[in-house]
């Protein structure tokens, strides 16, 4: 909970609680409401959903639930309307973590349910298909109290599942490997762009189909404030899974720095790779390719900065540091930014 109190206090000094604590009251509603909807879901089936634990709603667990909320407050809608699209964004969150697990042979939970632990296939599935059905509940419980209206809920549930195969038939393109080194502008442009710089912007999916046209112009801006915050972080990951990504043959924004770059640094990773000598687990792998990774870090940075500078407004600039100095330790990039 370290960054939960260093939040605190920064808004603290900086007299901003109000809105903040308002985006954190609304995220954990949300939170609460996808978790009662799931829970009803399963009841009279094997599989319960367990109690959340408080690290749940933690800051640390959802920042980027909160950067979501505060572009939604940047955009003038409505603290309800957050809420549901707190809700919304965790059923979101559900079904690309699911992907991501299976793809990724891993477990990362976003429903902790009373399955086995080492069923963590199943639980990835699970995880998808109770996140589908949540996301219909929340929009059908608002038509039905005339929150909206009953013809949007399909468009609005159609417009998340397209906004999200922008980036999972990327995700689907190197499946099997790929057999080329991209330009590093076009793994910018062909391949990040739709991984992560769109999947950032799929929170807006829901919102954009539901709310009025009056507040549409802060649209465009917040979505392109996001798209440069997930360029940035896709660049992190690809410093920290840099090994990974080349063990698996994936597109990797330091591999094609470095293979369309120095010639010293190519020729160490040609000799690398075809000696066996990368341990896919090394985060820190790509501190050998100093050149390569002095630029990602520029590249990074620049999207990282731009996007939240253009995310705050003026009087809550204070969180810019704060947001950079997060997502890079979360994403585990702090080392190559020291």
């Amino acid at each position: 909970m370290e960054y939960n109190k260093h939040f605190e206090a920064l808004l603290t000094e900086n007299s901003s609680q109000d809105i903040f604590l308002s985006l954190m009251n609304n995220l954990s509603n949300g939170l609460h409401e996808y978790w009662n909807i799931a829970e009803k879901i399963l009841q009279g089936s094997r599989v319960k959903a367990n109690p959340p634990e408080p690290e749940y709603f933690s800051l640390e667990k959802n920042f980027f639930s909160l950067v979501f909320l505060y572009s939604f407050y940047r955009a003038g809608i409505s603290s309800d309307r957050r809420v549901l699209y707190a809700g919304v964004n965790q059923c979101l969150r559900g079904m690309v973590t699911g992907c991501d697990n299976i793809l990724d042979d891993e477990y990362k939970k976003t429903l902790d349910t009373t399955l086995p632990e080492k069923s963590y296939r199943f639980r990835s599935v699970l995880d998808i298909m109770i996140s589908d059905r949540v996301l219909f509940h929340l929009l059908q419980n608002q038509a039905v109290n005339g929150e909206i209206l009953d013809n949007t809920v399909g468009k609005a549930v159609n417009e998340s599942l397209r906004s999200l195969l922008k980036s999972g038939a990327q995700e689907a393109s190197e499946e099997d490997g790929v057999n080329e080194f991209l330009k590093p502008e076009s793994v910018l442009l062909d391949v990040h762009h739709y991984k992560t710089g769109l999947l950032f912007q799929s929170p807006w999916a829901v919102p954009s189909v539901i709310e009025e046209n009056g507040i549409r112009n802060q649209f465009d801006s917040m979505k392109k404030a996001l798209y440069d915050i997930g360029m940035g972080c896709q660049i992190m990951d690809d410093m920290v899974d840099f090994a990974r990504d080349i063990s698996m043959k994936r597109h990797n924004y330091v591999a094609s720095l470095i293979f369309h770059g120095d010639t010293k640094e190519k020729r160490m990773m040609q000799d690398k790779m075809s000696a066996g000598k990368i341990d896919e687990n090394d985060c820190k792998f790509a501190e050998n390719f100093p050149e390569a990774l002095r630029e990602a870090v520029t590249v990074s940075s620049k999207y990282l900065k731009r996007g939240v500078a253009n995310l705050f407004k003026d009087e809550h600039m204070f969180m810019e540091d704060f947001a950079v100095n997060f997502i890079t330790k979360q994403i585990g990039a702090e080392t190559f930014f020291q």
